[in-house]
């Protein structure tokens, strides 16, 4: 798949070929949606807690004695049945929700996301990206620019773009951390889950080695 290059500018530059491996899949719905539901329960914190009958404080003395008050029996205050009494079957930390994902299908999903983007136009490849110092103006003057290209109009919009970087690099992610609409990460990291929470995938030349 032949694909259009962009400078910092927003000017056409020139194109280069994506390859049909990592760009060119066909759609898998049921594929994405197990591996990003998948991901989606492995970043799931175990917060929520409620405490059962031997964690209520009190209710260590029995309420009345067992028979001759023409009351039920009870053993303790803190008992489910009892306001303010423990929780029977509630939300644990202990509870494991992870979920087990394969690497190919993770890998796979992750290049069908690619690949619908591609298909809609949603991936935009820059000749470079290269911030002098880590200023946020300086990203945000090139989403500006982007914007004046007509298929990518809304990409200063809501959730805009995730910038694929292809290494490590300080100045770039000082610098486009703090745009609401952006979101940075080096291309190797990537996964389906975070692809599919932006409109636009952007990156430079040299991340297309990292997705293959």
């Amino acid at each position: 798949m032949e694909i259009a290059v962009y400078n910092q500018a927003g000017e056409k530059s020139g194109t280069v070929e994506l390859p049909d491996s990592v760009f060119g899949l066909k759609w898998n719905a049921d594929l994405v949606h197990q591996v990003v539901m998948g991901q989606m329960a492995n970043r799931r914190q175990k917060v929520a807690k409620a405490k059962d009958r031997s964690e209520v404080r009190g209710g260590g003395k029995k309420p009345w004695r067992q028979k001759g008050t023409g009351r039920a029996r009870h053993g303790s205050i803190r008992s489910p049945i009892w306001k303010g009494g423990g929780v029977t079957h509630g939300p644990i930390t202990e509870k494991n929700y992870k979920k087990k994902i394969n690497k190919k299908m993770a890998k796979k999903a992750l290049y069908t996301v690619l690949s619908a983007k591609a298909r809609d136009n949603e991936i935009i490849i820059l000749e470079n990206i290269d911030f002098k110092e880590p200023k946020t103006k300086l990203a945000a003057q090139i989403f500006k620019n982007l914007s004046k290209v007509e298929e990518f109009s809304r990409i200063a919009k809501g959730r805009g773009a995730l910038v694929a970087l292809a290494g490590k690099d300080i100045h770039a992610r000082r610098a486009l951390r703090n745009l609401p609409y952006a979101g940075v990460d080096e291309a190797r990291n990537l996964n389906a889950s975070e692809a599919l929470q932006y409109k636009y995938i952007l990156f430079p030349k040299q991340a297309i080695e990292a997705f293959k």
